[in-house]
C-alpha cells in the first residue's frame, strides 16, 4: 500500500456542508475519510454513502457494542452501505456476532482495545484491574481470534499487537501527530512515521490537517513523512 492508502482523514467537523468542503479541498490528495459520531447523527451517514458512491474508502467509526442480534444487524445494514471499515468495541461476544454478519461482504472490522484518550488512571476509575497495554495485549488476541480484519490500538501498542495478531491484520491507529503538532485531547500520540515503523497499517489524523489553515498542504506533507516510513 502507499501512503495514500494508509492515510484516513478524520472528519471530525461540525456541519456536513464543512465536511464536503474539506473533501473537495483536499481533492485527490486524501482517499480514505472517517466518519465518527460527531457527523454521523447530522446526515453524515448519507454523505459516506455518497463518497463510497465516489470511489472514496469510508472508515465508519460507530464503536458499536450491544447483544448480539443488534450487532450483528447492524453491521449488515453498514456492510451494505459500501463502507470499508467499521469499529466496533472488542468484547468478544459482540466481535463473533459482527464478524459471521460480515460474510462475504469485504468490510474491514475493526477491534478498537483502549481508546487513545485513556490511560492507567482511566481504566482504574473505570474498574479495570489492567494496564492499558495488558488490556491491548488481551483484546487484540481476542480479536484475533474471533476472526476480526483489524484492530484499533496508539502505536505505543502497535508493535506488541503486531506480535499478537501476525502479518495479516491491519492495525489502524489514532492520535497521530506531526512533530511539533499540539496533542489537544490525546493521551498517547505518536508522529506518523513512527507509528508506521511501529507497525501500524493505517493512520487517522483528524485536527493536524482539517483544523490547518491549509489542510491540503498539511495532508501532503504527512503523506511526505508517511511515506519516508514506507
Amino acid at each position: 500500500m502507499s501512503a495514500r492508502d494508509r492515510l484516513i482523514v478524520g472528519l471530525d467537523i461540525p456541519t456536513i456542508a464543512e465536511a464536503e468542503a474539506m473533501v473537495s479541498t483536499l481533492g485527490d490528495s486524501v482517499s480514505f475519510y472517517k466518519i465518527g459520531h460527531q457527523l454521523a447523527f447530522i446526515g453524515g451517514l448519507e454523505l459516506a454513502r455518497d463518497l463510497a458512491k465516489e470511489g472514496k474508502k469510508v472508515f465508519l467509526d460507530m464503536k458499536l457494542l450491544d447483544i448480539d442480534n443488534t450487532v450483528a444487524k447492524g453491521v449488515e445494514a453498514i456492510a451494505g452501505m459500501g463502507m470499508t471499515m467499521l469499529t466496533l468495541h472488542a468484547y468478544p461476544k459482540a466481535m463473533r456476532a459482527a464478524v459471521e454478519a460480515a460474510k462475504g461482504s469485504g468490510l474491514c472490522l475493526l477491534g478498537v482495545t483502549v481508546l487513545t484518550s485513556m490511560d492507567a488512571a482511566d481504566l482504574t476509575e473505570a474498574g479495570y484491574a489492567h494496564s492499558p497495554q495488558e488490556l491491548v495485549r488481551i483484546r487484540a488476541a481476542q480479536a484475533r481470534e474471533a476472526g476480526m480484519g483489524g484492530i484499533v490500538c496508539s502505536a505505543e501498542e502497535s508493535a506488541i499487537v503486531r506480535e499478537i495478531v501476525g502479518s495479516d491484520m491491519a492495525i489502524v491507529t489514532p492520535g497521530i501527530r506531526p512533530k511539533g503538532a499540539d496533542a489537544g485531547d490525546q493521551k498517547r500520540v505518536v508522529t506518523p512515521y513512527d507509528a508506521l515503523k511501529a507497525g501500524s497499517t493505517h493512520l487517522v489524523v483528524a485536527r493536524p490537517i482539517v483544523k490547518a489553515a491549509e489542510p491540503k498542504l498539511a495532508a501532503e506533507a504527512i503523506l511526505q513523512e508517511m511515506s519516508e516510513a514506507l
